[in-house]
């Protein structure tokens, strides 16, 4: 029996993507005209890559975009369909969680069976059509646990990946905050998902808005809040670097050898 992990994060302002030769991920398009494809797509590459993987984390971004570009378009809707207008973060579109859901989900075939029933009256901002499902999953295999992000940075300033690349801003601290939840909390209902991650980025902007405001996200119930530091190990980093870069001149003098030898 496999049991998977997905990862729920907020944006914030940045949305740095990377895609990693050898290490098949998806990146799904952004805009509506391919929309409903990059859905479909996702569900090719859950069962072409993931599962025969053996994968067990599986990380979403569902704001789907830079939240300067998409806070305008969000609080619109937002105010059109009697929504709270989000400020730290923005409103998230629910289909690529559908269909994971649906495909390696705990009700993946209820949840299938539904969103077929309720795919052409799914015409909205965040509701995509789906089509049949590729294979079934083997039995147990599913989404066990989803884990909740929410990312602060110092003056709402994030990290690019310029910055990170060519070390150009200086050292900061990034605060982060998680909840776990069980996946069978999550409804197998399109409409009752939808609600369910809106739930979330209302309870994040919360968060968030809190943060920015004490310098420390809020203290739920009576727990007390678990703060962990952790710290870059440079020494590790600079071990790492030095292996890809030798790394890549072999490979490319094994590319000149090859072209001199053949050609």
């Amino acid at each position: 029996m496999t049991k998977y992990r997905a990862s729920l994060y907020n944006q914030t302002f940045s949305n740095e993507s990377k895609r990693f030769y050898g290490h098949p991920q998806f990146l799904g398009y952004v805009g509506k005209t391919k929309r409903e494809q990059s859905l479909e797509e996702l569900r090719q590459h859950i069962h072409k890559y993931y599962i025969p993987l053996g994968r067990q984390f599986m990380v979403l971004f569902p704001e789907g975009g830079f939240l300067h570009k998409r806070r305008e378009v969000s609080q619109r809707f937002a105010e059109k369909n009697n929504l709270p207008k989000l400020e730290y973060v923005s409103l998230p579109r629910a289909g690529a969680m559908k269909v994971i859901m649906e495909e390696v989900g705990p009700h993946r075939d209820e949840g299938a069976s539904t969103s077929r029933e309720n795919s052409k009256k799914d015409n909205n901002f965040n509701q995509n059509n789906t089509s049949k499902m590729i294979i079934d999953t083997k039995s147990g295999d599913s989404i066990e646990w989803i884990l909740d992000v929410t990312i602060a940075y110092p003056d709402r300033i994030p990290l690019h990946l310029q910055d990170i690349v060519c070390g150009i801003r200086p050292p900061c601290a990034t605060h982060i905050h998680y909840r776990l939840y069980p996946s069978n909390e999550v409804p197998s209902d399109p409409e009752e998902m939808t609600q369910w991650l809106y739930d979330r980025f209302i309870e994040k902007d919360k968060l968030l808005e809190e943060f920015y405001r004490t310098g420390h996200f809020p203290v739920r119930g009576n727990n007390s809040q678990s703060v962990r530091q952790v710290r870059q190990d440079n020494l590790r980093y600079l071990i790492l670097h030095l292996f890809f870069i030798a790394s890549t001149f072999l490979q490319y003098k094994i590319c000149c050898e090859l072209w001199s030898y053949l050609w």
